[in-house]
């Protein structure tokens, strides 16, 4: 009861960090249920189905358990929203099962799903997002990790001008999967694909079928791309390949946030700035082109900290 209560409060949430403080906010409870589990207090009066689902929930809840995992385990895509609405349900089931009976509670369950559902739909609405879902991508590909990072991005970004996807067919991570055009789409109609003559998943393209993280990157014919994962019980299927235009000129804020959001490269540079200058300036962001923050070295990012400025 004390879990519902903490996720009502989190009904019509907005934004990107709310499930970090959900997280916090959680925890001490799902400490409680796990010690009362191992106790064997709930013995005879929970069902262990039950008490297992709750058990997995918390361990997403907390932190405790990637979202990748969540789809190989309940057999849909884990996001913030997905995960504290079956939190709920199945906190719902638990309570109905210790003390019986329970009908405001389940009405409850109604209220809370359908309000925390909106933050996924507010995470959606970023126009990156829209723009690769838009290529045919499927949304229930698309895990949240690379959702939030695609969110992140999304302010650089000014124009997806084309688009390529793939089907991944292998194991990536054996070095004996290949890739094959399904679609095509803008620019991407003109341009021959290397994929054509040699199939062999390798580069960039491996490299995120293997991490199953999007990256932003420039070809060979110094196009800027970016490669999305498309991940289904846990195996990357596919890539959505996108031709982007940057946006220049973003400031220094803006700069910061799309870092820290994107492959951790904020922090990365700061440590590398640090390392031989006593504080880092966030303002010198501003200063670096956009392509540079995304794709180039963090060495060779860092060097601009090191470059004369006037004072």
């Amino acid at each position: 009861r004390e879990t519902r209560a903490v996720i009502e409060q989190y009904v019509g949430v907005t934004g990107h960090d709310w499930f970090d403080r959900f997280t916090s906010d959680v925890e001490p409870m799902a400490l409680r249920y796990f010690e009362t589990l191992r106790a064997g207090t709930y013995n005879g009066h929970l069902e262990a189905a039950t008490a297992s689902k709750v058990a997995s929930l918390f361990r997403f809840a907390t932190g405790a358990t990637r979202f990748e995992s969540y789809q190989v385990e309940f057999g849909k895509v884990g996001t913030p929203g997905v995960i504290v609405e079956d939190l709920a349900v199945a906190l719902t089931d638990a309570i109905d099962e210790l003390t019986r009976p329970v009908d405001a509670i389940k009405h409850q369950a109604k209220t809370v799903t359908v309000g925390i559902s909106r933050a996924d739909e507010s995470l959606l609405q970023a126009p990156l997002i829209q723009e690769v879902l838009a290529t045919g991508c499927p949304r229930d590909r698309l895990g949240y990790r690379t959702l939030r990072t695609l969110a992140a991005v999304s302010p650089a970004v000014g124009e997806v001008v084309g688009y390529t996807r793939y089907r991944v067919e292998g194991e990536p991570r054996t070095g004996a999967a290949q890739l094959f055009v399904t679609d095509r789409g803008g620019i991407a109609t003109s341009i021959k694909s290397r994929v054509e003559r040699d199939p062999t998943l390798r580069g960039n393209k491996h490299r995120v079928s293997v991490e199953r993280a999007p990256i932003v990157t420039v070809g060979s014919d110094d196009r800027v791309v970016l490669i999305v994962p498309e991940v289904k019980d846990g195996e990357t299927t596919g890539l959505t390949l996108c031709h982007l235009r940057l946006v220049e000129d973003l400031g220094a804020a803006t700069a910061r946030t799309i870092l820290q959001g994107y492959r951790d490269r904020y922090r990365q540079l700061v440590d590398v700035v640090t390392e031989h200058q006593p504080t880092f300036r966030d303002d010198l962001l501003a200063h670096v082109p956009t392509v540079d923050l995304l794709t180039a070295p963090i060495s060779d990012v860092a060097a601009r900290w090191d470059e004369p400025r006037p004072t």
